[in-house]
């Protein structure tokens, strides 16, 4: 393997469309694609307005999301967050955790240690109201 490997994430297969999950959400996983051996991470994008269509969790991976570009909400274990450019969420294993894009749209940076089969998609319980 070479010691390093340069790709353009927009050249990623998109999961989420692969997965049925693709109006409005694209999820394009690059840890294959950079041939990383223990880090994970993934550019997200949602459009304006739209909502994950699920929650999910890890049960040992610690994941950081980063937004780089627009604004939204985060959901974490029933709480609700406000997001917006540069804000940086760091989430431990365990807790539950979904996006809802504001106005601008949100494309997130999500990164953490590498652990195949690691992660549960859940339901979504967004807080009555929000």
């Amino acid at each position: 393997m070479s010691s390093y490997t340069h790709k353009n994430l927009a050249d990623v297969e998109d999961a989420a469309a692969k997965q049925g999950f693709g109006d409005g959400f694209s999820a394009r996983f690059a840890a294959d694609a950079l041939d990383c051996e223990r880090t994970g991470f993934a550019l997200e994008t949602l459009e304006p307005g739209r909502k994950v269509p699920f929650a999910h969790r890890h049960h040992e991976a610690e994941e950081v999301y980063v937004v780089l570009a627009g604004s939204g909400r985060m959901l974490l274990d029933g709480e609700v967050r406000d997001l917006a450019k540069h804000d940086a969420i760091r989430v431990s294993p365990g807790v539950a955790r979904s996006f809802d894009a504001g106005d601008e749209g949100l494309e997130l940076l999500v990164f953490g240690p590498r652990h195949e089969g690691d992660g549960e998609l859940l339901q979504i319980d967004w807080p009555e109201g929000s």
